[in-house]
């Protein structure tokens, strides 16, 4: 069977399952669930793909939330395609993961439906906590991605972008313990844990005026005491630091330790740092990859911004970076909003819900299918995808040994 009679019979597929799709999407947005909490959006998706007749591994790879399944022609390429689904305190599915689940759902099921002229193997892969706590690391270190030639999956966004700038992130919590006593009679018997957050909060404000622009520091105070006539006996605080890559983020993260500890010394309170699991790497593009994609989303309509245009500073982080690092891979972006819409805002929920939405779930799952299909069946694109991922390998395996031992240190600072 031709190629293009592939191609047809793969946009037919995702025909064929929009209303399960759009019903599914809409399922998951209208119950979010937090990271490493999404056990009934991963048992929505899993139980569609064991409804095809695939069998699929749930707790998959360390996670109770992730699954797994693998189908296609033994010996031909492996494709990774990725889903995830979990929401954002307070604002829902403000960042859209009800689509990108359904996308990553859609595109592999569509794959399936080839059955025997499926000219690799696909590995469908639900993969958690994109959010917090870095899923898609915890699951590689346990071999999600082993042995697989390509990685992809879609985010949504305001605009159609051949791929994510992405910087690396780490996540901190600082908790600082201090004395409780009577703040107005016996206030000298205290030692006061939230002077020490202002104190560290005050200090980091001051270190942002002296990062690099692509660097960013930025947090909350998750815990200010119990009541204002108690010196407060615990607070804590949560930052994001970011930077471009790894080798820059590591000097940035000891800079930032060094205002917790200020907070402690100036109050006298004890410091308890509690770095996240994982940190974030920079998404490294696949660019012969990405090309397909912008060439199969641009056949159904989808217009793309030029990358060369987007204002300086314009960059999130995901732990697709990881993956990107291991694995060739793409990460897209797919309008589900206006321009003017902002991600991480209630109003964006609205929209990845919406007609808009809808219409991204469709095209998103029938450009990922195109994409997999093509890096399977032309041998000459998996040998440029191939080549442009081992031009920077070696800087990869640093990149992945530094993050896959993080862990290890109390700091992740080295």
């Amino acid at each position: 069977m031709s190629l293009d009679s592939l191609r047809k019979d793969l946009v037919s597929a995702v025909d064929s399952m929009t209303g399960e799709l759009l019903q599914l999407s809409h399922a998951i947005h209208a119950d979010p669930e937090l990271a490493l909490e999404e056990f009934r959006a991963s048992a929505r998706l899993a139980d569609g793909v064991r409804a095809n007749g695939i069998p699929v591994t749930r707790e998959a790879f360390g996670l109770p939330t992730a699954y797994a399944a693998e189908f296609g022609k033994a010996g031909g390429p492996v494709v990774a395609i990725l889903s995830e689904y979990d929401a954002l305190p307070g604002v829902g599915h403000a960042c859209g993961h009800n689509v990108i689940a359904t996308v990553g759902y859609g595109a592999a099921m569509a794959l399936a439906k080839l059955g025997s002229a499926l000219p690799g193997v696909v590995r469908y892969l639900g993969t958690p906590a994109e959010e917090r706590h870095g899923g898609k690391e915890l699951m590689a270190r346990h071999g999600a991605f082993q042995g697989a030639d390509a990685a992809m999956m879609i985010h949504p966004s305001n605009m159609n972008l051949m791929t994510m700038p992405c910087i690396a992130v780490s996540d901190v919590e600082a908790v600082y313990h201090g004395f409780a006593a009577h703040a107005s009679a016996m206030p000298h018997r205290g030692l006061n844990a939230l002077d020490a957050v202002v104190t560290a909060y005050q200090a980091i404000a001051q270190l942002r005026q002296h990062i690099r622009s692509s660097e960013r520091i930025h947090g909350i105070i998750t815990d200010g005491g119990l009541a204002p006539n108690i010196v407060p006996e615990r607070a804590a605080c949560r930052f994001y630091i970011r930077a471009a890559t790894m080798d820059e983020l590591d000097p940035l993260k000891a800079r930032v330790r060094a205002c917790f500890e200020a907070g402690a010394l100036a109050s006298g309170c004890r410091l308890e740092l509690n770095w996240g699991a994982a940190d974030y790497l920079d998404l490294k593009t696949n660019w012969p990859m990405a090309e397909v994609y912008e060439r199969n989303a641009k056949a159904l309509g989808r217009e793309f911004f030029p990358l060369k245009d987007i204002p300086p500073g314009f960059a999130g982080s995901t732990d697709m970076g990881n993956v990107s690092h291991r694995v060739p891979s793409i990460h897209p972006m797919l309008a589900v909003a206006p321009v003017g819409v902002i991600i991480h805002n209630p109003e964006f929920a609205q929209w990845a819900a919406s007609d808009r939405g809808d219409a991204a779930v469709i095209d998103g799952a029938k450009s990922l299918a195109l994409t997999a299909l093509e890096a399977m069946a032309d041998s000459s694109l998996m040998n440029a995808v191939r080549s442009d991922f081992e031009a920077t390998a070696e800087l990869s395996r640093l990149a992945v040994d530094k993050v896959s031992h993080d862990h290890e240190h109390a700091c992740g600072c080295r």
